[in-house]
C-alpha cells in the first residue's frame, strides 16, 4: 500500500474529555498525514469508566442521512476504520457505509470493541455479538483483544494460555471468514506482552515490555496507530509493531501523573509517532 495522501472516514462515538475513540483516532490519524473524516455515533460528555453522571446523546438516526449525502457528492474513502458501535443498527449502516462508498481498493478495518478482561461491556449482548460477527468476518483486517476474539469465535474465554491455544483461536477467526487478523495483548510470560499477526497462514508475534497498570483508552489510541502507520504503506507487522511501541511509549509518559487517570497523554508523543513513520 502505497503512502499517497489518502481519506480515511473513522466511525465510533466522541467522548469530548476522555481521550478515547474520535478524540484519539482524529489527531493520531491527522498526524499520519491522512485526510480525516469523521461519524460520530454518539457524543457523551465524557467516557463511561470512572466517572458519573455523563451525558449521552445517540446519533444512529443522523447516520443514514449522512450516508446518503456523501454517496450525493461521490466522496469516496480509501479506508473505513471502525472503533466503538453502540448498537446493532450502528453496525449495520456501518456495513452499508463500507459497500456504497468505499473506494474500489478501499480498506476496512474493524476494532470489534465490546469486550474486555472475560466480559461484554455492559451494553452489550448475545445479538449484538452476532451483529459484529456479521461486520469482523466482512472486514479486510480486524483487531481484536483476546475475550473479543473468545466472543467472536464462541471459545470459552481463558486467562492461562499457551501458544497452541493463540494459535487455535486466531484460526477459529480465520476460518469463520476473518481476513487478516491483529489480537492485542496476547501474553506469555508475566513481565511481557504483545500482538499476534495472522495474515495469508503466516503467524508473527511482536513481544515488547508489559506495564502493570493498565489506562484507559489505550485500545483507541493503539488500533488509530496502527491503521495510521497500515496506510502509510507498513505491513501489517510492521504497523502492529509500531503501534505497540507508541501506546507503550504513550503509558509511560502518562505515569506518575495521579491526576490522569482518565487516559494517556498522547498527544506528548505525537512527534515521536510521526518519526517512526518516517514523516
Amino acid at each position: 500500500m502505497s503512502s499517497t495522501y489518502r481519506k480515511i472516514l473513522t466511525v465510533q462515538d466522541i467522548s469530548c474529555v476522555g481521550q478515547c475513540s474520535l478524540t484519539v483516532a482524529l489527531p493520531i490519524l491527522s498526524a499520519a498525514g491522512m485526510e480525516t473524516c469523521i461519524l460520530p455515533s454518539a457524543v457523551l460528555s465524557t467516557h463511561t469508566a470512572g466517572f458519573s453522571g455523563y451525558t449521552v446523546r445517540d446519533l444512529t438516526e443522523d447516520i443514514p442521512a449522512i450516508t446518503d449525502h456523501w454517496e450525493k457528492e461521490g466522496i469516496r474513502f480509501d479506508a473505513v476504520y471502525t472503533g466503538y458501535l453502540g448498537s446493532r443498527e450502528q453496525i449495520a449502516y456501518v456495513k452499508d457505509i463500507i459497500c456504497r462508498l468505499s473506494s474500489a481498493d478501499g480498506v476496512s478495518i474493524v476494532d470489534p470493541a465490546m469486550a474486555d478482561n472475560g466480559r461484554l461491556y455492559p451494553a452489550f449482548d448475545a445479538n449484538y455479538v452476532e451483529a459484529m460477527k456479521s461486520l469482523a468476518f466482512s472486514a479486510d483486517l480486524i483487531l481484536p483483544n483476546i475475550t473479543e476474539a473468545c466472543f467472536l469465535t464462541d471459545t470459552e474465554y481463558r486467562e492461562d494460555y499457551d501458544e497452541a491455544w493463540i494459535t487455535a483461536l486466531v484460526t477459529k477467526l480465520c476460518d469463520a471468514g476473518a481476513k487478516t487478523v491483529v489480537l492485542t495483548g496476547v501474553s506469555y510470560r508475566p513481565d511481557r506482552t504483545g500482538v499476534l499477526v495472522l495474515e495469508n497462514g503466516t503467524e508473527s508475534y511482536y513481544e515488547h515490555r508489559r506495564i502493570a497498570k493498565g489506562c484507559h483508552g489505550t485500545g483507541d489510541v493503539y488500533a488509530s496507530a496502527f491503521v495510521g502507520a497500515l496506510m502509510n504503506g507498513r505491513s501489517v507487522y510492521d504497523a502492529a509493531a509500531l503501534a505497540a511501541d507508541y501506546t507503550v511509549a504513550c503509558i509511560e509518559v502518562t505515569q506518575g501523573d495521579p491526576n490522569h487517570w482518565y487516559g494517556v497523554k498522547f498527544e506528548l508523543e505525537l512527534p515521536e509517532y510521526i518519526r517512526l513513520l518516517g514523516r
